[in-house]
């Protein structure tokens, strides 16, 4: 695991490679988008700290339109509270921005996709624009308003750099903030969750919505995501002629884990 893999698995991904308590997540995003506004976004990121006392969130350009919030928890709560969390930064910081503009992390839940397959991938490379999404610090978040994006992939190093000063929020100041917010406090104890978002769910998605897939490929790779587990999935992806390169590219990167545990790539 390099140092990149090591922060974003401190900060975001379960510390348990379990799969049963997918309710679970560990992280939440608020994204800005259509058009990527800084000097809004940023009452957000500087409210959390001031008013509910809370570490400041990761912010990250979206690689297409948007910049994205990413709030870090040192314990795993149900989804629908962590939706109702951002939701209520939004209507706080945000109360005039319209909502198509924003993309909150988890997603209400629906019959066929879970709350946790929603969140983008970052740093990747996004396949619609040729761009990459990638992890910036406060300071250099403005340069961004106009071009949410780097134009070649960042170093690892760099962006472990940025989230090296980055904090989770720990139970407690995460209840007071609720309180502050007039949530409910239904936080749920537990010592395992899913990731919210692993590379083989930010393919389904990518691949889902492409504009590049044909409806039946679409049909098929989301009924994939459902019956088969993320290495077989993650396989299909990369073997699929009818999936776009990129995907298939980000396909065999995931896959190299899974690989070199066995000894079968060097």
């Amino acid at each position: 695991m390099n140092r990149l893999q090591t922060q974003l698995h401190r900060l975001y991904l379960s510390r348990s490679n379990r799969g049963d308590q997918q309710d679970l997540v560990r992280f939440m995003v608020l994204e800005l988008a259509k058009p990527a506004e800084w000097e809004q976004l940023s009452k957000v990121w500087r409210g959390v700290q001031s008013d509910l006392e809370l570490p400041a969130p990761g912010i990250a350009v979206s690689g297409v339109d948007g910049f994205q919030l990413w709030f870090s928890l040192e314990q795993p709560i149900a989804a629908d509270h962590a939706r109702s969390f951002v939701q209520s930064l939004c209507s706080r910081y945000l109360p005039d921005i319209a909502p198509n503009r924003l993309r909150l992390t988890p997603v209400a839940a629906t019959g066929t996709m879970l709350p946790a397959q929603v969140a983008p991938t970052v740093p990747a490379l996004q396949p619609r624009t040729g761009y990459w999404s990638a992890f910036v610090t406060a300071d250099l978040a403005p340069i961004f308003a106009d071009t949410p994006w780097v134009e070649s992939a960042p170093s690892d190093d760099g962006q472990a750099g940025v989230l090296s000063h980055l904090a989770s929020i720990s139970a407690p100041a995460f209840d007071t903030a609720c309180e502050r917010l007039g949530l409910a406090q239904v936080r749920v104890e537990a010592s395992e969750a899913l990731p919210l978002r692993s590379e083989s769910t930010a393919l389904v998605d990518a691949a889902v919505t492409s504009p590049e897939q044909p409806g039946t490929v679409q049909e098929q790779l989301s009924r994939s995501a459902r019956e088969l587990s993320p290495r077989q999935f993650l396989l299909q992806v990369m073997n699929d002629d009818q999936v776009a390169l990129g995907l298939r590219i980000e396909a065999a990167k995931a896959l190299l884990p899974y690989f070199a545990e066995q000894g079968a790539w060097k």
